[in-house]
Formats: structure tokens, C-alpha cells, sequence
């Protein structure tokens, strides 16, 4: 039931629903990219993101000193659910801007 609670209380902040319909539009992005795109700061940013990996959304890989992080697949029911829903939802997504590529991650 802890899950759940966490997924139900992850849902339940406009960032947090951005940076998911974010992910699951551009897929795996580097940290980075994901602050430069949505003009976050780093440590507002990795503190969403932590909330949305421990809630069961999100899947964190390392490539040196870089995170990347995406939608974790395969999700269960109602992560998959919720996920659909978001897509429905009126959310202007900016253009992702790749730092990672063409000037290297500065976190």
C-alpha cells in the first residue's frame, strides 16, 4: 500500500505531472537537459524526480557523472493509467534544449 500511496501523492503536483508528460514525450533525457529545457533549477529538479522514481514512475541510468532518466517500463496498471491521463491533459511542453550534446552537462 506504501506504493501506491507515494504514486497517488506523486500525482498530485503540477511539476511533477510536466516532467512526466516531459519524459514520456522526448523519452530517456539527461538532468541537464531536462533543467535547461523546463528552466529549473538543479535542486528543485532532482528532488521531483526522486519523488517520481520512488513512486514507481521513473527509471534512473548513469552514464559517468550524467543521469539520465525515463519512464520506467514495463509500469503496472495504474501507473500506465495515470500516464495515459496525463497525455489527455493540455500541457504546453517546451522544446527540448540538448546541453548534453553540444555543450556538455555543467551540474
Amino acid at each position: 500500500m506504501e506504493i501506491y500511496l507515494k504514486s497517488v501523492a506523486a500525482l498530485n503536483d503540477e511539476t511533477r505531472v510536466l516532467l512526466l508528460r516531459f519524459l514520456d514525450h522526448y523519452g530517456e533525457t539527461c538532468v541537464c537537459d531536462m533543467q535547461a529545457s523546463l528552466d529549473m533549477i538543479q535542486s528543485r529538479l532532482s528532488r521531483h524526480l526522486k519523488i517520481l522514481k520512488d513512486a514507481g514512475f521513473l527509471r534512473v541510468e548513469r552514464k559517468g557523472t550524467w543521469a539520465y532518466y525515463s519512464i520506467r517500463s514495463p509500469l503496472d496498471r495504474f501507473r500506465n493509467e495515470a500516464l495515459q491521463e496525463i497525455r489527455y491533459l493540455d500541457i504546453e511542453l517546451p522544446p527540448l534544449k540538448k546541453l548534453s550534446e553540444t555543450e556538455g552537462c555543467k551540474i
